[in-house]
């Protein structure tokens, strides 16, 4: 049962509402300071008591589950932060959303929250280099073991020892954009009594809802599509109210919270959230279409075709299939950099999900300081591209698109 704060009023129908008027309004809608439409910054590192009573009757409340005042101290929360955390679980269908600074602060945090002594964490190969990084090295330091496994339900089951009690995964993945079944991965995680992590960032909750789907958190990096606007940087978990009480205890003890600016700015993104996903969700398709069939393209990932490995299932789970492209370029490593370089439109960044389109040699980017036997052993080529389209005109893309590939 999602909890209501108790100055949100309720609107008949609210079950039903789609996902952009769930980003404009949450699950009905809430007053607002000095009766402003938009939630305002509130800029403020703390909040004071008027007499010690009033603290004593707020930590007295606190310690037997009641809520008779919201806020105490910055790291605790803010009201811009609440609102726009209100906002990202009606459009999840989650019950809780806990904001943090970055998405690789979700993830670590989450990760830390649940994992156990002598315990075993099981993550997909293709998840974010990053979070990779993070369990097979710090966590390997501190006696935590891990394993990489293919994304699939039967290699994580295979994988599953008696002590693993996570399961962490991406869906799609980055940079091959695999797709899992989510719900045969939680009837194994369900059989085996295993907690289920997702980071649906690349998906979002316009293209997947995995907690509908037996999943129990789901992250995401909102400055990606969430925020959608490259100007921000935040991170989001989400899933039962319960369940997330020890994740939001360890996030009040070291921080790693988002700033009002941020929340108002990410809140503000969702305003358009459904509308940029459909402009995402097009994009992706046509040039990934185009890009299938070019003379200079040795092989495209996007799930929305049918070459793709998980097409099937990612036409079962999902609504559309997002805006990133992986390819190959027909030639070596110089050769994609002289396509790369061409590109007029597209500029040269890791990131992805904002209004401008962007555009990754994943082995001089992403990976450049792994060894180069190592790159290849993980399937990062040198002529591997990875296309973050915006929220350009398609026809304008594609004949940029086709410009630089004439030049390779």
């Amino acid at each position: 049962m999602t909890r209501i704060h108790p100055t949100t009023r309720r609107i008949h129908g609210t079950q039903n509402w789609g996902p952009s008027t769930l980003a404009i309004h949450g699950r009905g809608r809430r007053r607002k300071a000095h009766h402003a439409v938009t939630t305002p910054i509130v800029q403020t590192s703390n909040y004071s008591f008027d007499t010690t009573s009033e603290v004593f009757d707020f930590m007295q409340a606190k310690s037997q589950g009641r809520i008779i005042r919201e806020h105490e101290y910055g790291r605790y929360g803010n009201p811009t932060q609440q609102e726009a955390e209100r906002k990202l679980a009606a459009i999840e269908g989650a019950e809780r959303a806990i904001l943090f600074s970055t998405g690789m602060s979700a993830v670590i945090l989450t990760l830390m929250a649940y994992m156990k002594r002598d315990g075993h964490i099981l993550l997909t190969s293709d998840c974010y280099r990053q979070t990779r990084d993070f369990a097979t090295n710090l966590l390997a330091k501190f006696g935590m073991q891990t394993s990489l496994v293919e994304p699939t339900a039967a290699a994580i089951e295979q994988a599953i020892r008696p002590n693993t009690n996570i399961i962490f995964t991406e869906s799609p993945t980055n940079p091959y954009l695999r797709v899992l079944d989510l719900p045969a991965v939680v009837k194994v995680a369900r059989r085996h009594k295993v907690l289920t992590m997702i980071d649906a960032t690349l998906a979002t909750p316009f293209n997947i809802r995995p907690l509908e789907l037996g999943v129990d958190i789901v992250i995401h990096s909102a400055t990606k599509y969430l925020g959608g606007h490259n100007d921000l940087l935040a991170g989001v978990a989400l899933g039962r109210h319960k369940l997330l009480d020890d994740l939001a205890k360890l996030q009040r003890m070291i921080g790693s919270i988002p700033g009002p600016l941020t929340c108002f700015l990410l809140e503000r993104g969702l305003k358009t959230f459904g509308l940029r996903m459909e402009q995402h969700n097009r994009a992706g398709l046509e040039i990934a279409q185009l890009l299938q069939s070019h003379p200079k393209v040795k092989k495209v990932w996007y799930p929305g075709l049918r070459s793709h490995p998980d097409h099937r299932i990612a036409r079962a789970q999902m609504r559309g299939h997002g805006s990133v492209v992986s390819f190959l370029v027909k030639g070596d490593e110089r050769a994609t950099r002289r396509f790369v370089d061409a590109l007029e439109l597209f500029l040269i960044t890791p990131s992805l999900g904002g209004s401008e389109s962007l555009v990754t040699q994943m082995s001089m980017m992403s990976f450049f300081d792994y060894p180069a036997a190592y790159r290849k052993s993980i399937g990062i080529e040198d002529n591997l591209v990875r296309l973050a389209l915006g929220l350009e005109d398609v026809e304008d893309l594609i004949a940029d698109l086709k410009q630089a590939l004439a030049k390779v």
